[in-house]
């Protein structure tokens, strides 16, 4: 049976990792301007992400304006006063609920194993978890598998940057602060289920 196109996997997540650093500094921007598509145009102008060349700029800034726009106004008024670790925090959350595959492994994978004491994630438990999805998305079976280890490694530099996994691939039981907790459980269901953490949601 044919997918329709909100059935399918957005995969375009492999511009940068986490975009902590970015997103605190174009969020204070959109509370101020209410316009993505404003400070998408500020961010790419004014190069304020620092980027190497004018099109890492674009592509980086609209990244992160995809990130930013699933959080909620609260999330992005509190980001630029947060912690450095709270902020990684909402950006996990804000990848996941943006992008469907990582979510979806965040749960499946990641919190699953914390809770069953597993002590490390791999690249195997990826690769386990993909062709159980490419079973029921064709568009997974279609990738290069250059493209295929590009969001692999991109996934797993998100969790190593959000201090969720170590650089070798141990789980690290996260804690979260009151604060990204109301955040998260602000939603049903509440996003705590993205993180190891044997916190309730």
């Amino acid at each position: 049976m044919a997918q329709s196109a909100e059935d399918r996997y957005a995969l375009s997540f492999t511009s940068g990792a986490l975009l902590s650093k970015e997103a605190a500094v174009l969020a204070p921007i959109y509370i101020e301007l209410k316009d993505w598509e404003k400070v998408r145009d500020l961010a790419v102008s004014q190069n304020l992400l620092q980027a190497r060349t004018y099109r890492t700029g674009v592509r980086v800034a609209r990244e992160t304006i995809k990130r930013l726009s699933a959080l909620s106004d609260h999330e992005l008024e509190i980001l630029d006063d947060i912690t450095a670790s709270e902020r990684g925090h909402l950006m996990w959350a804000a990848a996941c609920r943006r992008y469907d595959l990582i979510g979806e492994f965040a749960e499946e994978v990641l919190r699953e194993k914390f809770l069953t004491l597993a002590g490390s994630i791999s690249y195997t438990d990826y690769d386990s978890f993909f062709r159980a999805k490419s079973m029921w998305h064709d568009e997974l079976g279609t990738i290069a598998d250059s493209t295929y280890k590009k969001l692999r490694e991109v996934i797993f530099r998100m969790m190593t940057e959000a201090a969720l996994v170590n650089s070798d691939g141990g789980i690290e039981p996260t804690l979260l602060s009151a604060r990204v907790v109301e955040c998260l459980s602000a939603r049903i269901p509440s996003d705590i289920r993205f993180f190891p953490t044997r916190e309730a949601y």
